[in-house]
């Protein structure tokens, strides 16, 4: 069996929804410039591949990938837009490099795309009426009071942070320490290699190129944080605030995930090596708690155990997200989350899980090796992982 092995991977920044510096961008041109830059970077020829996977999520359904082809000039590749809610990235790669593995593909664009700035509003009729449910999200499981479909901080930040038994203090200092690691991550230049500019026009007609990430707060601090009302009040003990919550966002990302075989015809070095790759359901209840099984199953896939892991980055959809996860496997903290994530770096949904591989792909690189694991959880009681080498 071949190796499914990445050729490159790139991402835009994360701009901050309705007031960055992408609120007037879309996800369809998201889309084109990250595929149409993953496929230029990849050496590949046009004419070598086989599709696009673009993960998307509340983008109004369509299929996003095939736009995106068209765009970056791919025309004879058709498209899979795939929704897996906050894992759609991660499972854009996973979906490629299934393909490559079973000999069906041997170069696919890989990625996902979200702008949270201009996402549409859905509305439906009510079955049995002449009334609008407006605005309207389609569920994923049938809600309960303690797993609503519309209430992302009870269904993953507080029922995680009540299982796990974790204090708001303890949230909150994570997600300060995930906003210094992005701060001085950027400060450091670490993300420079992974980002492709992204033109933007103002309002004014101003033109610039916004290749920063601009989510991350350098004027945070515990005091600030502790301050921070919490997002439900009438619930006893409740500690989930928009501080050690996920931002909201825009960005996209791409990788190209191409056999090993076809690398090498092409005297091509691959950037890392996708091993294996594990989704799990849970009960809806303990979305948060799903990276957990997710890390071990990809782990036991890939024939590898928690300690031959150097980095982890497991999503901060909320800060008690990755808090549980880390103190659940027992994992260094130090080995988790080293540049943050969703609570400072921002979550721009359906792009998040693409985002955690290209990151984690450079900097093994740059470490000059290692192994490496992107986790999540996602809506709906579900959780994603991917091992990457290198």
């Amino acid at each position: 069996m071949v190796d499914a092995v990445l050729l490159s991977a790139c991402r835009t920044a994360i701009g901050t929804a309705r007031r960055g510096s992408l609120r007037d961008t879309d996800a369809f041109e998201l889309a084109a410039v990250v595929v149409r830059e993953a496929a230029r970077r990849s050496g590949l020829p046009p004419e070598a591949f086989d599709d696009v996977v673009l993960g998307e999520s509340l983008a109004g359904g369509g299929d996003i990938a095939r736009h995106a082809a068209l765009r970056a000039g791919l025309t004879h590749v058709p498209g899979l837009a795939h929704n897996r809610h906050c894992a759609s990235g991660l499972a854009s790669v996973a979906t490629a490099a299934a393909g490559v593995r079973a000999g069906m593909d041997r170069a696919v664009v890989a990625g996902g795309t979200h702008s949270s700035s201009t996402a549409p509003v859905a509305r439906r009729r009510i079955p049995g009426t002449d009334d609008w449910q407006d605005p309207w999200m389609a569920p994923t499981h049938a809600p309960t009071p303690e797993a609503p479909n519309d209430d992302m901080g009870v269904l993953v930040g507080w029922n995680t942070a009540r299982l796990a038994g974790l204090t708001r203090e303890e949230m909150d200092a994570w997600a300060l320490r995930s906003h210094e690691r992005a701060v001085r991550a950027v400060d450091e230049g670490r993300f420079t290699d992974e980002i492709v500019p992204v033109p933007v026009t103002g309002r004014d007609g101003t033109a610039s190129v916004f290749d920063t990430d601009e989510h991350p707060r350098r004027d945070t601090s515990a005091e600030k944080l502790a301050a921070l009302k919490v997002l439900h009040p009438e619930i006893e003990g409740f500690s989930i605030t928009a501080g050690n919550s996920s931002g909201v966002n825009d960005g996209a990302a791409a990788v190209v995930v191409a056999s090993s075989d076809l690398a090498a015809e092409h005297g091509l070095t691959p950037i890392a090596t996708v091993r294996s790759w594990a989704s799990v359901g849970v009960d809806p209840v303990e979305t948060g708690l799903a990276p957990v099984a997710a890390i071990r199953k990809a782990l036991d896939r890939a024939g590898l155990g928690l300690g031959d892991v150097d980095l982890f980055e497991v999503n901060e959809a909320f800060a008690a997200v990755a808090v549980a996860t880390t103190r659940e496997l027992g994992l260094d903290p130090e080995r988790v989350n080293p540049f943050g994530s969703g609570c400072s770096l921002g979550h721009p949904i359906a792009t998040t899980g693409t985002r955690m591989v290209v990151t984690l792909a450079h900097e093994l690189r740059r470490r000059g090796g290692g192994t490496a694991v992107a986790a999540m959880c996602a809506g709906g009681g579900m959780g994603a992982a991917l091992v990457l080498t290198v």
